[in-house]
């Protein structure tokens, strides 16, 4: 893997991720259970890589919860320092040793392993306290940031101000990272294909 120091949100980092697709972003290519997803979702995807190759960084627009959620994670992430004794660093992205695709990890636990933090509405903080395991919606972000990074674990944190944090560690699986290597090799290889479609249309 590569790391860009580069701040996270930052007109720097939002270049870095142009045309490539990042593990935040993985849940449009893979179900909860890790299977390649059809339809609509990996054709979106598609058509937004490319514009972004084109257009530069697309307009995104946030909310409220997200902004909180935001603030909460420099929170969590000392919280988690202090709790387990350890340094977390904060990359601002990290690209695939083959430079194709990536990820944006809430933090780097001594470049050992990496660190995922959700910071909830209280509501489905509870849902992911009681169930005790990573939750499907956040399954491809976190084993796509192993399949990127090749690191043996991730730690999924899921905050809250008021109630006990949920920590669950997810093991490398070699066998879904081969998959989703191929799968997300194969998508890349979509994207230029459309990219060249697309300059031929001029």
């Amino acid at each position: 893997m590569k790391i860009h120091d580069v701040i996270q949100g930052t007109d720097e980092w939002l270049k870095l991720r142009l045309g490539k697709p990042t593990a935040s972003e993985f849940s449009k290519l893979f179900t909860e259970s890790m299977e390649p997803r059809k339809g609509e979702m990996p054709k979106t995807l598609l058509a937004q890589k490319v514009a972004e190759l084109w257009c530069g960084p697309l307009p995104t627009f946030g909310t409220k919860q997200m902004e909180d959620g935001n603030l909460m994670e420099d929170e969590a992430r000392p919280w988690y320092e202090f709790t387990y004794g350890v340094s977390v660093s904060t990359p601002g992205f990290v690209v695939s040793d083959c430079g194709r695709y990536g990820c944006s990890p809430d933090g780097l636990v001594q470049n050992a392993s990496g660190l995922e933090i959700k910071c909830p509405a209280p509501t489905t903080h509870v849902g992911y306290a009681l169930a005790e395991k990573l939750p499907g919606d956040y399954a491809a972000q976190v084993h796509g940031s192993l399949m990127v990074t090749g690191l043996p674990y991730w730690d999924f944190v899921s905050y809250s101000r008021f109630m006990p944090p949920l920590v669950v560690r997810v093991e490398r699986d070699e066998s879904i990272c081969a998959r989703m290597a191929e799968v997300v090799a194969a998508f890349c290889d979509q994207i230029e294909q459309a990219n060249e479609k697309l300059k031929g249309m001029k």
